[in-house]
């Protein structure tokens, strides 16, 4: 991460620390609380004692990486660049060679084929060959387990690839960013939800480049596992557990205090909701630690696996098990 105290020359680039420091200090000063009291919190859940291992990956981008075993590969988008059958053909056959029994995909924005309103018309005739991959487009499937378990166990998955409009007309599955596609779309029985777009504030840039609409979904179904990518510098895993003290924390950082600089003036709404972030942070930590009591929340992933400052492959692909 670069320290210069420059601003990012894309909206999808991170801001250094000192930039941030300079420019949004009491957004820094949230975001790092709030992490703070989700590194000692520890785990969304306790996996099953035999678990199903998922492979998570988004944002190829017509590239190819050494990929761990697991029983479930994920891809959460954005496999080409240029979104063309070829580019997805030849993406499709990498991942088809790949040993995992069970392999799901949906699109990204850059999978232009893949939407209709994208597709380029020279493209409107060709097709392509999934084989044994499930693509999912506001789809679910569900997926059996048979090793895992006396009886063997299921999952069910959703994916959707829409997200806020960020390019021209080329860019697959777009929507105005106050524009709500995502309430109601999500079946309540979800157990692994797979979108482009993050979740607004989660694994996001502190501009807020996710879907607040999306955010909003997601606290009504509360998935064991989100997968998602879109905006590379936001790799990485996150919990939400679906609390008071995360409630605080989504609107901290959408309160426009955030952007004050050293010295202005901080509204009411602020201070209550810095109180209830320190409140059941804390909370939060004596019911897992003190009073031992098991977690229920989601784990986050954002899977994208282009380093934002080369475009080459520069993460490594994330493994959840459930």
């Amino acid at each position: 991460m670069t320290f210069l105290p420059e601003a990012p020359t894309s909206p999808f680039n991170p801001h250094s620390l000192l930039y941030e420091f300079l420019t949004s200090p009491l957004a820094l000063l949230i975001r790092a609380l709030y992490h703070l009291f989700l590194s000692f919190r520890g785990p969304a859940y306790l996996p099953n004692s035999n678990p199903i291992r998922i492979v998570c990956i988004s944002d190829t981008h017509t590239q190819k990486l050494p990929v761990p075993s697991g029983d479930v590969l994920i891809h959460a988008g954005d496999l080409t660049n240029a979104g063309t059958t070829l580019e997805i053909q030849t993406q499709i056959d990498w991942l088809k060679s790949l040993p995992h029994t069970q392999k799901i995909a949906i699109a990204g924005n850059h999978d232009s084929y893949l939407d209709p309103r994208s597709r380029a018309p020279s493209e409107v005739d060709k097709t392509l060959d999934w084989g044994n991959i499930h693509y999912l487009q506001h789809s679910t499937v569900r997926l059996k387990f048979p090793a895992h378990g006396d009886s063997g166990r299921a999952l069910n998955i959703h994916g959707a690839p829409q997200i806020p409009a960020c390019g021209g007309k080329e860019f697959a599955f777009q929507y105005q960013r106050d524009e709500d596609a995502w309430t109601g779309t999500i079946p309540v029985d979800t157990d692994v939800l797979v979108t482009h777009t993050p979740p607004r504030w989660h694994l996001d840039l502190p501009i807020g480049l996710g879907c607040s609409f999306l955010l909003k979904e997601v606290w009504r179904v509360k998935p064991r596992v989100h997968i998602y990518g879109h905006v590379h510098a936001g790799w990485g895993k996150e919990t939400a557990f679906w609390d008071e003290g995360q409630k605080a924390y989504e609107r901290l950082c959408g309160r426009k205090e955030r952007w004050l600089l050293w010295g202005g003036s901080l509204g009411v709404g602020w201070w209550l909701d810095l109180v209830r972030l320190l409140v059941y942070g804390v909370l939060g930590l004596l019911w897992t630690k003190v009073w031992g009591a098991e977690e229920c929340g989601t784990a986050m992933v954002n899977a994208a696996l282009i380093d934002w400052r080369t475009s080459k492959i520069g993460h490594e692909a994330q493994v959840v098990d459930i």
